[in-house]
């Protein structure tokens, strides 16, 4: 079994022959817009996961991730036999593609953080424009007329 700094190191050579293959070797057009954020490989050095992430064609535009997925899986066996050239390791890890679902929870985050936001705004301008109920000064004093009766 390998130690856990061997397979961190693997995963991250992994990672960087993937995305140089994916950008430069693989002519799939499903593949223009993936990106690889992230990889991790069994202590054992047997199985490889890879984190992907895909964009839209412009800003406005939704990505296609079924698209980006179907070319993950078709170009698998392409991958795989260049991290093996490119690692050098006695058994090439099996590739597994995750979508990475980072972006979209720190999407709903920012969104999170937005309507609190705009909910400390209301409070803000409710509390500025608020009178308190009751008198200026509700506590009773010595010098009161109708003080306590007894």
């Amino acid at each position: 079994m390998a130690d856990p700094a061997r397979a961190q190191r693997l995963a991250k050579r992994i990672s960087s022959i993937v995305a140089s293959a994916i950008a430069h070797d693989i002519k799939d057009p499903r593949l223009a817009h993936v990106t690889i954020t992230d990889a991790r490989v069994t202590n054992d050095l047997h199985e490889a996961t890879l984190y992907y992430t895909v964009m839209g064609e412009s800003i406005d535009s939704e990505p296609d991730y079924a698209e980006a997925a179907a070319g993950l899986a078709k170009a698998t066996g392409i991958l795989r036999s260049k991290v093996g050239a490119g690692t050098g390791v006695r058994f090439t890890p099996t590739l597994t593609f995750v979508r990475d679902s980072v972006p979209d929870a720190a999407r709903h985050m920012e969104e999170l953080v937005a309507r609190a936001r705009a909910n400390d705004q209301l409070v803000a301008q409710q509390a500025a424009a608020a009178q308190p109920a009751g008198e200026a000064d509700p506590y009773r004093h010595d010098d009161d007329e109708d003080g306590p009766t007894e």
